[in-house]
């Protein structure tokens, strides 16, 4: 589908200014819902938070999927930014919490069908 033109492919991470490679990043205190609520926060392992930057890319990443007339989203599961069922639980131990990670909740939100892997 990306060869055809059909589908794009965009880091929400990487569209909210993070770099490749990067210092992992959980959310603390919830999920992705909490995180748009300002009940939780995208901190990285070293301490750093970045859900400035969580939030920017969800934000560029859905404003990309409108003009490209896109109406789903294929996204990667357990991750803090596009876990659709679960994500890492803020405790860096390898552990899940239930509930989308910060871009797959906008996502939903807005409408767009997402597929996970």
């Amino acid at each position: 589908m990306v060869e055809s033109g059909e589908a794009i492919v965009a880091c929400p991470e990487v569209l909210g200014g993070l770099t490749v490679p990067r210092d992992p990043a959980e959310i603390v205190g919830g999920g992705g819902v909490e995180v748009w609520e300002g009940k939780a926060r995208v901190v990285t392992k070293s301490g750093r938070d970045v859900t400035r930057e969580f939030m920017a890319g969800a934000k560029k990443f859905l404003e990309l999927a409108r003009e490209k007339g896109a109406t789903g989203a294929i996204l990667k599961e357990k991750s803090p930014s596009c876990g659709l069922t679960c994500h890492p639980d803020g405790t860096f131990s390898k552990s899940y919490r239930s509930g989308p990670g910060v871009t797959a909740a906008l996502l939903a939100k807005e409408g767009i069908e997402i597929l996970s892997k």
